[in-house]
C-alpha cells in the first residue's frame, strides 16, 4: 500500500516516521509520556517487552488506556502484536478488533515470515475493516521472502527487528553489524521496489551510549532507513538529530540548486564535481527534509 492509509486523506505517521517509540503495554502510564516525548510514533508493545503471564492483564491495561487517548494521539500509536502461531496472538487479535472502531489502524507484526502471516492477521479483522501493517523482518524465513511481504496487501512499511534476527541466525556481530548489511540493504531495496517508504531500522540496546546510538543512526540514513526503532525517549531527539541533514549538507544543496538554476538547465559543476538530474534531485530530496521534517 502507499503511506497513505485508506481511511484518511493524510499521509499516516507511521509511514514516515524517523523514531518508533516501544512502550509496554503493562505500563499504561507510560504511554502519554511516550506521545509527549517528541517521538514521530509510539509503539504499545504486547509481545518482547511484557512477561507472556502478564499479558492477558496488559491487554485489559491498553483497552482502559486507549480510551484516554484524544483521537488524534491514537493515529500516531501502533500496536505490536504477538507473531502467528504463538499462545497470544488469538487474544491479541481479540483486542484489536475490539480497538479497531476506536481509530486503532496500525499494528506491526513481529516476525513476519511470508505474505501468508499479513494475510492472516488481515483475515481475522471485521469485515470492512483497513488496517496498515509494519512487517518485522527479524528470522531467516522473513530475510528470504522480504520482496514478497513488501508487496503484500495493507504493508505500510517494513522494519528491521535485528536482534531477533541475529538469535536465529546464531550471528555474533561486531558492534558495527557490518554482518547484516545485505540485509538491510534488501529492505530498503524491498521498500523501493514495492513503493513503499523507506524502512525502519532496529533498536539500540545501549541506552547511555550516545555515542553509539549516533553511530547506528548515522549507518541507517547512509543505507537509505529513513526511521528508526527507539526503547527510550532518551534515544529520540538523537535519532532525529541522525535523520536531519548535516549543516555541509544543506550548503551544499543550495550551492547545486543555485548552480542548477544559473544554468537554466544547462551544464553546470559545484565543487569540481558535475551536477546532472540525479545530484539535483539528492538536493531537493535534502532541502525537503530541512523544511518538512516528518
Amino acid at each position: 500500500m502507499s503511506a497513505d492509509c485508506p481511511d484518511h486523506p493524510a499521509p499516516h505517521p507511521l509511514a514516515t516516521a524517523r523514531s518508533l517509540l516501544f512502550v509496554p503495554a503493562d505500563r499504561p502510564e507510560r504511554l502519554p509520556k511516550a506521545l509527549a516525548s517528541g517521538a514521530d510514533a509510539v509503539i504499545v508493545d504486547l509481545e518482547d517487552a511484557v512477561a507472556p503471564a502478564a499479558r492477558p492483564a496488559a491487554r485489559i491495561a491498553l483497552a482502559q488506556a486507549w480510551q484516554s487517548l484524544r483521537s488524534a494521539s491514537r493515529r500516531q500509536v501502533a500496536v505490536r502484536i504477538n507473531a502467528v502461531g504463538t499462545a497470544d496472538h488469538a487474544d491479541d487479535l481479540a483486542l484489536v478488533r475490539e480497538l479497531a472502531p476506536a481509530r486503532l489502524d496500525c499494528l506491526v507484526v513481529p516476525k513476519a515470515e511470508g505474505p501468508g502471516s499479513l494475510a492472516a492477521v488481515a483475515a481475522a479483522l471485521p469485515l470492512g475493516t483497513r488496517m496498515a501493517l509494519v512487517p518485522l523482518i527479524e528470522s531467516a524465513a522473513g530475510a528470504a521472502q522480504v520482496d514478497a511481504i513488501a508487496h503484500a496487501p495493507g504493508v505500510l512499511r517494513l522494519a528491521l527487528g535485528h536482534i531477533d534476527l541475529q538469535a536465529d541466525l546464531g550471528m555474533l556481530c561486531g558492534p558495527d553489524e557490518a554482518e547484516l548489511a545485505p540485509l538491510r540493504w534488501s529492505l530498503v531495496l524491498a521498500s523501493r521496489r514495492a513503493g513503499l517508504p523507506p524502512p525502519a531500522d532496529g533498536v539500540t540496546t545501549a541506552l547511555a551510549d550516545g555515542a553509539r546510538l549516533a553511530a547506528d543512526t548515522a549507518r541507517a540514513r547512509r543505507f537509505g532507513f529513513g526511521g528508526k526503532l527507539c526503547i527510550h525517549p532518551a534515544q529520540v531527539a538523537g535519532v532525529h538529530a541522525g535523520f536531519a541533514p548535516t549543516v555541509a549538507e544543506r550548503d551544499w544543496a543550495l550551492r547545486v540548486l543555485q548552480a542548477d538554476a544559473a544554468a537554466h538547465g544547462g551544464a553546470c559543476s559545484v565543487d569540481g564535481k558535475m551536477v546532472d538530474a540525479p545530484v539535483i534531485a539528492l538536493a531537493q530530496r535534502l532541502l525537503r527534509a530541512v523544511q518538512a521534517p516528518p
